[in-house]
């Protein structure tokens, strides 16, 4: 009798990035986390099934400290998958993983000139000089309907419809909403502080761009239901109607 030998198929092992939020905590934390609660709390399942990193390279803290601020997002249901800037000492089997060389942009110029910054005006163009960088992009040529979410960190999106409340769109670039925005929409995702946000008619729960945010109660009234652009100055993020 002849014993046959088969070799089993090997196990495909593949490198993948996938995009996630960057949390960034600071001292103290009671106060951190109450801030985190009002942002939580005024756009209903933001953190819902959404992978964070805690980036604490900047914080001075000790292992208990770290195990209670994981703690406390967990008991807030915020997941996070990987812990950023930690020393090794502070890390453990109680606590994720340690993560590092998180993706980065390069840098970008910025423009010469600045839109107008009074929401009441029309934006006049403006004529910038910047270094060319060609950036994919990704249209979508239907609405986002409610709970679903759009991610595309590697550039610009273009929805050509609407995006519903309890939807998201969140890119690494700029975010063209030919419609209207009643969901979320998070652009510049990975840095890109010179992103921006454009739609036909602003009804937003949360808009973000390279991480600074304002949730429906921080809109202007004025602007509601107006085409609509948004743009950082600075650590301020500005919007105007588009004339």
């Amino acid at each position: 009798m002849t014993d046959v030998l088969t070799q089993s198929r090997p196990i495909r092992l593949k490198g993948r990035s996938f995009l996630a939020l960057a949390l960034t905590p600071e001292l103290p934390f009671a106060d951190w986390l109450e801030r985190l609660d009002d942002l939580a709390s005024r756009s209903a399942g933001f953190f819902l099934r959404r992978p964070v990193v805690l980036d604490v390279g900047a914080l001075d803290i000790d292992r208990q400290q770290l195990l209670g601020l994981v703690a406390e997002l967990n008991a807030r249901k915020v997941r996070v998958m990987g812990i950023e800037g930690a020393r090794p000492s502070l890390l453990g089997a109680d606590l994720p993983p340690a993560l590092s060389d998180g993706r980065t942009t390069g840098d970008v110029e910025p423009p010469t000139g600045e839109p107008q910054t009074q929401s009441s005006e029309k934006v006049e163009p403006v004529t910038a000089s910047v270094t060319a960088r060609v950036m994919p992009s990704l249209l979508i040529s239907e609405p986002v309907r409610s709970g679903q979410s759009v991610f595309f960190p590697d550039g610009d999106v273009t929805i050509v419809g609407s995006v519903a409340s309890g939807a998201e769109v969140v890119a690494g670039g700029s975010i063209h909403i030919y419609g209207a925005l009643r969901g979320r929409a998070m652009a510049g995702t990975i840095g890109n502080a010179s992103a921006r946000i454009f739609c036909h008619k602003l009804e937003a729960e949360l808009i973000a761009i390279d991480g600074l945010y304002k949730t429906a109660d921080d809109i202007e009234p004025k602007l509601r239901g107006k085409p609509v652009q948004i743009w950082l100055e600075g650590e301020t993020l500005k919007a105007a109607t588009l004339g």
